[in-house]
């Protein structure tokens, strides 16, 4: 499923006598909503701005996925066959939307089998837009949109696909490493870590493109993903309350120590050191599962910050995806304020500043949510919604309200 709300499980109300239990609906887990809201806001800085030291303040994407983890879990109370076709429906509608947009512009500006450095197999490889098994193709070099859009367009378009191709990968294994899981927990856990030290230290080569790259994804966030599902299963309980907060950071800060002695020629950034990005991740959402406290209601401080963080919520997979060509509009356009001499000789440190630039972008993502998000409700089967920012309740598909 893609990284919306993380319910936990409420009690049944007690029923009266000679009457049916009555269900209650589950409890949205409000410091799990707030953990995916941070992510996403950081992601968003991140790719705009490239601070390396983003990553370290706070590992989004490991976050992102243990969160996913844990509701995958869940959720396979259920057969599993149900529950990954359930899944790779609410995951896959958005991304077509985004297909459909894209790889039409694509065609428009001329992109075809015949294009640069194209494989072979253009045609074939076009339906990894519909099931991303691997990365779907896109044109490199394309034209911008003066004003609009800047120059490789496309790539930016494309940039957040191998989080899609990544999650789905991770539901489709997720019945095996649930298995797993229960039998050898920790082991399992720490598997995906193993593959990325084999993989980093030369012990494990693979062949081709293609393979690699969906392998070293699988490898830096899969021990998040089944660390979130671990949680769920209840391993922290079965432990002492101390390992984990004795552990975890040994585990965060060698991934740290790896990265800054890493080769200098590619610098420090954890996004381009996988085996480093793996450990620090892993150590780092430890600590943030092992603190996790339930919150069914915000505390005092947060409760301003409620529609905001549900809204974020409920339009994850929208604003991952097209966060960022609205990155490369928003600096396309303010770019052009550099040809106003007035703004460009009186307010040139403004124009050098990335926050500007960065409330575009939200702006800009705000109505991607409008004009595209309501992809993700058809897709979970809800009546669509412009704005689901938990002001109204959001009615089920087919249902009227009262």
């Amino acid at each position: 499923m893609p990284p919306t709300a993380s319910p936990t499980t409420a009690p049944a109300t007690a029923p009266a006598d000679g009457a049916a239990p009555a269900r209650r609906a589950p409890v949205r887990d409000r410091y799990f909503d707030l953990l995916r809201a941070l992510a996403l806001f950081r992601v968003v800085l991140y790719h705009l701005t490239g601070w390396a030291w983003l990553p370290v303040l706070f590992p989004s994407m490991g976050v992102m996925f243990a969160l996913a983890g844990n509701l995958m879990a869940r959720s396979l109370k259920r057969p599993a066959v149900q529950v990954v076709r359930s899944r790779m429906r609410r995951l896959l509608p958005p991304l077509w939307l985004l297909g459909a947009v894209g790889v039409t512009g694509m065609l428009l500006q001329g992109w075809g089998p015949d294009g640069e450095e194209h494989p072979g197999w253009w045609w074939f490889h076009l339906a990894f837009w519909i099931l991303p098994l691997s990365d779907p193709p896109y044109a490199e070099g394309v034209q911008g949109i003066h004003g609009v859009l800047g120059d490789d367009w496309a790539a930016e378009l494309a940039g957040p696909l191998w989080y899609i191709r990544a999650y789905l990968w991770y539901v489709l294994l997720s019945p095996l490493l649930l298995r797993a899981l229960r039998v050898v927990p920790w082991v399992t856990i720490l598997a995906p870590v193993a593959l990325a030290a084999a993989l980093e230290f030369g012990y494990l080569e693979l062949p081709g493109e293609r393979l690699p790259s969906a392998v070293d994804d699988f490898s830096t966030f899969g021990a998040c993903w089944v660390l979130g599902m671990a949680y769920r299963e209840g391993v922290f309980q079965r432990v002492p309350r101390y390992i984990v907060p004795s552990v975890a950071p040994i585990i965060a800060c060698v991934g740290l120590w790896y990265a800054l002695n890493h080769d200098f020629r590619t610098g420090h950034d954890l996004d381009t050191i996988p085996f480093a990005e793996a450990l620090w991740s892993l150590g780092t959402v430890m600590l943030l599962l092992h603190i996790s406290p339930t919150w069914s209601e915000w505390p005092r401080r947060l409760r301003r910050w409620d529609r905001l963080i549900t809204l974020l919520n409920s339009r994850a997979v929208t604003i991952y995806l097209w966060h960022n060509v609205c990155i490369l509009a928003a600096a396309t356009m303010w770019d052009q304020l550099w040809g106003v001499d007035v703004l460009g000789e009186h307010f040139s440190w403004l124009l050098d500043s990335p926050w500007p630039v960065l409330a575009f972008t939200w702006v800009l993502i705000g109505g991607c949510v409008v004009w595209f998000g309501w992809m993700e409700d058809l897709a979970a089967k809800r009546r669509p919604r412009l704005w689901p920012d938990g002001s109204t309740p959001a009615p089920a598909a087919g249902h009227r309200r009262a």
